[in-house]
């Protein structure tokens, strides 16, 4: 049977005759979270949560390893101590910070339907990303390399129900010093998201920012407007701000681009065992970084953020997916919404291959963070080991349940026409609906069809081949690679870009340093 995986809203399915079929128009570009926030401490906790992350801040400090930092928080009022590199934040100046942060953000894309709306709220999948190895049942588990970068960004793109253009993997084929230009070209390239831009030092930040400016034909007054990319910016826990991500949050400030503040405390080894510490613990490194922003350039773009998890006590391995790290997205989404800012959540999963431990811890963190309403959810899709692999089949096995989250985020009518009296009077008692005509008009839209599942009997399944789930989605990753569909592309600019780049790598690139 040939089929087309469906990834964009209104795609149709090839049938065995070789027909089209109509498919369900389900918008997964712009999602509402539909769920209600979940609780996991009271008002009055949560209250004093965030006034003990206040006075930790004033009384025992942060970490600030980037001297030009140090100076902007001492201008804003901040205590430093140069001699330990220690800065002092009072109340009054995390207040002042967080009174211009932006309640609501617009990040665009390529193109305005791929724009993206951050507020609370909202709802946006991102895959996993960052990881040092990729794996597929074909090739194994390697060190990620640029072919396996430019995969995922084709898979990624694919699927309407992923949001952002992530790292997936790390392309350690290219050196450092010039791979920023080559996973700027793949995303700007083999996809119309938002991009991403690591934070590893103002030369490759600058660069990337000209790269996506020139390439989108934006004026610098354009590019400062609204956020055209996005990075990550990961506190080292326990409170310290170092080099390349207090830079990389200025960097980013001055341009006016999108900074998403992630502390990630694992209880038990760089935070608290329990989760009121833990996130305590990332509530104070959050306003801490997020207070930097805004005194760079006050309304500058910023999500908060959390990635709190626990780790297993009898080998030190972090654990995700779990009770703990549940109650813990839980805790951040009450955080976030203290604030009024729109903020990012996590997924993932610490087994080892795509099988049901993988299924169940990704979609047990998932729950969490749709229960916490968090914004931005990273992680959403592939991520094994915890963040040191991600996978090509799991990727595909995800998003089936994201695809079905996004689902039940449309509305469900209940008018006449569904609740359907016509329908009863037609069907006798004992009868059945299949072939009614409220049915025919409604079967080939009204379900949801499965991305990757089988719901063929036993039998059937046996005669073709008994495989599974993983076996399947394979197929699926390599029929989107082999059709390779790209978004529609001005080859003029490509070739500036390329011209660009070549001149660029022939100056000798940009180290990753600040």
């Amino acid at each position: 049977m040939e089929q087309e995986t469906k990834g964009r809203t209104g795609r149709r399915r090839r049938t065995r005759d070789g027909g089209d079929t109509p498919q369900r128009q389900t918008n997964y570009r712009q999602l509402r979270n539909p769920f209600p926030q979940m609780p996991v401490f009271s008002d009055d906790q949560i209250a004093a949560m965030h006034d003990t992350a206040l006075q930790m801040l004033e009384e025992l400090g942060i970490k600030v390893l980037l001297p030009e930092a140090r100076k902007i928080f001492a201008r804003a009022g901040a205590r430093v101590d140069e001699t330990t590199e220690m800065v002092y934040l009072g109340r009054d100046i995390i207040a002042e910070a967080l009174s211009t942060a932006p309640r609501s953000i617009t990040a665009r894309a390529a193109t305005r339907e791929r724009d993206l709306l951050l507020e609370l709220g909202s709802l946006t999948f991102q895959c996993g990303a960052g990881a040092p190895h990729a794996t597929d049942l074909e090739r194994g588990r390697r060190p990620g390399s640029g072919r396996d970068f430019r995969e995922f960004v084709q898979i990624v793109q694919h699927f309407d129900v992923l949001h952002l253009m992530p790292p997936v993997v790390e392309p350690q084929d290219i050196e450092t010093n010039i791979r920023h230009y080559f996973t700027m070209e793949a995303q700007l390239t083999l996809s119309d998201k938002l991009p991403f831009v690591f934070s590893r030092g103002t030369p490759q930040v600058t660069e990337s920012f000209e790269l996506l400016r020139d390439f989108r034909g934006l004026t610098d007054d354009d590019f400062q407007s609204d956020p055209h990319c996005y990075t990550i910016i990961n506190t080292n826990s326990p409170r310290v701000l170092d080099t390349p991500m207090a830079q990389g949050l200025i960097d980013f400030a001055k341009h006016r681009q999108l900074s998403i503040v992630t502390p990630f405390t694992l209880m038990g080894a760089m935070a608290p065992i329990t989760v009121a510490g833990a996130v305590t613990l990332s509530h104070a490194e959050a306003l801490a970084a997020i207070a930097l922003t805004q005194m760079t350039n006050p309304g500058a773009p910023v999500m908060y953020g959390t990635f709190t998890s626990n780790v297993d006590m009898k080998s030190g391995a972090p654990a995700f997916g779990t009770p703990e790290h549940f109650k813990a997205s839980l805790a951040a989404g009450q955080m976030a919404r203290l604030l009024g800012l729109p903020w990012r959540c996590a997924g993932g999963s610490a087994a080892n291959v795509n099988d049901a431990q993988a299924a169940n811890e990704s979609q047990f963190a998932l729950w969490g963070c749709l229960m916490a309403g968090a914004t931005t959810i990273i992680h959403a899709a592939g991520w094994l080991e915890g963040g040191l692999t991600v996978s090509y089949e799991k990727i595909i096995t995800d998003i089936e349940v994201l695809q079905m989250v996004a689902e039940m985020c449309a509305p469900t009518a209940a008018g006449p026409d569904e609740i359907a009296l016509d329908a009863h009077r037609e069907v006798m008692p004992s009868g059945h609906f299949f072939g009614c005509q409220h049915t025919m008009a409604r079967y080939q839209t009204e379900f949801y069809q499965p991305l990757v599942a089988d719901w063929s009997n036993f039998g059937s399944w046996t005669e073709n081949g008994s495989r599974t789930a993983s076996e399947r989605a394979t197929d699926i990753w390599k029929k989107i690679l082999r059709d390779d569909v790209r978004p529609p592309l001005d080859e003029a600019k490509v070739e500036a870009m390329h011209r660009d780049i070549a001149k660029r790598t022939a100056a000798g690139g940009a180290p990753p340093e600040s």
